[in-house]
């Protein structure tokens, strides 16, 4: 399965993910950076398998993401 794997920490707020991939990303209220709904944290990373039927969007939240700290693991 692919993996979407978030660097969090370095994440400004744009919410170019949010636009892209709803389901899986969404603004926290808290601090204003995007939290990848549903994932688990590892080290500095949040990490969060997905579907085939996913990935197209989220590939797009990737490429457009101005700061690149959304990767796919396919």
């Amino acid at each position: 399965m692919p993996k979407i794997v978030h660097y969090r920490e370095n994440c400004i707020g744009c919410n170019s993910c949010v636009e892209h991939a709803p389901k899986q990303w969404k603004i926290s209220p808290e601090d204003g950076k995007s939290v990848l709904i549903g994932s688990k944290k590892k080290k500095d990373v949040h990490i969060l398998e997905i579907s085939t039927v996913e990935l197209e969007n989220n590939e797009l939240a990737a490429k457009d993401c101005p700061v690149g700290i959304i990767k796919i693991i396919r």
